[in-house]
């Protein structure tokens, strides 16, 4: 006789069969979202849809337009272009997903019998056999293995990035993904069957091919093609550090790790660092720039790169002065609401603008102005006495996640701005198939420095950065390509060190916080690195503008 048992299911009190599947109660629920359900979460905890459910619990499900619902979908379209070309090419092609252009995604193709040259046919014959298996309905299957079995089915499959994945395994166990005849191993929970991907574009771009794919506020349109030319050049420079460095992916940086070599992969980080910002600094002074204008998202090191910029400026024989356009906030209080009725920090409607550039001219022209201070814990700005005056030979850097925006710096002109955008650009990933978002990487920095230096915990920070996400995505990053430079902030090591820090504040969200699915998530995510002290770390890094320790006031 089958056992009842009583769940919550969208806040729906109701009686199922025990060992139902979360695929077949998701049939009942399909209404109540406007796309196919491609995930749950129980007990906030997420789930593939073939995880039957075993007694009382509380289960959400969720499509592709929230955020592990679109992870979810990624995945599972690269699994699918995965045995694309394998099928199309041949089983010993090596593809490697490169990197983000405006969320659609660059491939590299590469094999040992060389025939993995792409041309406009080839590149049809992938997408029309991406369509086929679309069209099956094919499963998607979880196969869990020993470590040996995974370790024999990397082999065969011609999966040698995954053999480090394994190596590093903190359990016994490893799970696999079979589509088909292929396997692979994805960081994540996948879809249960390849129906739900119909919309998707393939494209020629380089030396490899670029995915099309929807974004998350919008399934239904492909992301526009966007070549973000200067944005290439910083993942091009991000590949020659990783060929230095020796550390393509988090394999080959925990080997290093594990042959006493984290301090020189410190130490050469961040000469590279350095070097790059003497390389700017030298941009700005053969311009003839007065002002340097520096914007990035949240949590980008913008602090610490204006601090060893405006050394740099020194060594050229400029004194270079900086200002944080996060001491021109408004009070906390006036802060306009977003779509949900909370504050809304990210616009530059939260930044006193005006204020600000009568202070930016009045500096430019030589008159001695007095800075504020923006007291994050009481929300308000405030006066210390701090002023700036520059002579002819000064420079001035002003740094904020609007420091690009068209309002900003109105009155001076424009051969006399050199604008930079900074960003925490991934440099290494995963493996071939499992990229490390740029935003992940920020949140973690966030999340140290917010309890570290701003009175807010872990369970704060994760719940405005969706809020974060949008602001960048309105009023910072369509600015970055009217940038004359970029930097890229990101440290092949920073979560080797930022994971001691992070974990015990992930770890302290319980399962009945809404964070919880989040936090877990994150924790899996530090779990591919390997810990490590930070004694090594120099006193300007711009790691030390969140783990604490920085020469810099930040």
């Amino acid at each position: 006789m089958s056992e009842l048992i009583k769940i919550n299911v969208m806040g729906e009190e109701v009686e199922i069969i025990k060992g139902t599947t979360l695929y077949n109660l998701s049939e009942r629920y399909t209404h109540k979202l406007k796309y196919p359900i491609v995930l749950a979460t129980v007990d906030n905890g997420l789930k593939e849809l073939s995880t039957q459910i075993k007694g009382p619990c509380k289960i959400e499900f969720f499509d592709i337009t929230n955020p592990n619902g679109f992870r979810v979908y990624q995945r599972s379209l690269f699994f699918i272009m995965f045995c694309a070309i394998k099928d199309v090419i041949g089983k010993d092609v090596r593809i490697v997903i490169n990197r983000s252009i405006n969320k659609n995604y660059f491939c590299e193709l590469s094999s040992t019998s060389g025939n993995e040259k792409l041309t406009d046919d080839v590149i049809l014959k992938i997408e029309s056999r991406m369509k086929e298996i679309v069209k099956q309905e094919l499963p998607i299957s979880k196969v869990t293995l020993s470590l040996e079995d995974g370790m024999a089915i990397a082999h065969e499959n011609n999966l040698l990035d995954k053999i480090g994945t394994i190596k590093f395994r903190r359990t016994g166990w490893i799970n696999f993904y079979e589509l088909g005849n292929h396997y692979n191993y994805f960081y994540g929970t996948m879809a249960i069957n390849t129906k739900y991907f119909t919309n998707f574009k393939l494209h020629r771009f380089a030396s490899g091919l670029i995915l099309q794919m929807p974004e998350a506020s919008n399934p239904s349109e492909l992301t526009e093609l966007a070549q973000l030319d200067k944005m290439s050049k910083v993942f091009d420079q991000a590949r020659q550090w990783r060929e230095i460095l020796n550390t393509r992916n988090v394999c080959e940086l925990n080997n290093n790790i594990c042959d006493g070599k984290f301090s020189d992969i410190v130490r050469l980080s961040e000469a590279l660092h350095e070097k790059r910002v003497a390389e700017l600094a030298d941009m700005i002074t053969n311009k003839g720039a007065s002002i340097v204008l520096i914007a990035g998202p949240s949590s980008s090191g913008k602090t610490t790169f204006a601090n060893r910029l405006s050394i740099q400026l020194n060594v050229n024989g400029f004194k270079a002065r900086v200002i944080s356009m996060d001491n021109y906030f408004k009070p906390a209080k006036e802060a306009e609401l977003d779509e949900f009725g909370r504050p809304n920090f990210e616009t530059i409607s939260h930044v006193d603008v005006e204020l600000l550039n009568n202070d930016l001219s009045k500096i430019v022209n030589g008159e001695e102005v007095p800075i504020p201070t923006y007291n994050f814990k009481d929300g308000r700005g405030e006066y210390h006495g701090d002023k700036i005056k520059i002579g002819d030979k000064d420079i001035l850097i002003v740094e904020g996640i609007h420091g690009l925006n068209s309002s900003v710096a109105t009155t001076v002109p424009t051969d006399k701005k050199f604008k930079i955008f900074i960003s925490a650009l991934t440099q290494i990933s995963i493996d071939d198939h499992n990229r490390i978002p740029t935003s992940d990487t920020r949140l973690i920095r966030r999340m140290v420095r917010d309890f570290q230096f701003r009175n807010y915990s872990a369970t704060d920070t994760l719940n405005i950065w969706p809020s974060v996400a949008r602001g960048e995505a309105k009023y910072i990053f369509p600015f970055q390509e009217e940038a004359d430079a970029y930097f890229n902030s990101a440290l092949a090591y920073e979560l080797c060190i930022l994971k001691q820090f992070a974990e015990p504040l992930l770890f302290g969200i319980t399962s009945d916080s809404p964070q919880y699915t989040e936090a877990r998530r994150l924790v899996k995510f530090l779990d591919s690195f390997l810990g490590c002290s930070s004694e090594h770390l120099p006193s300007n890094s711009i790691i030390r503008e969140f783990i604490g320790g920085s020469c810099f006031k930040t």
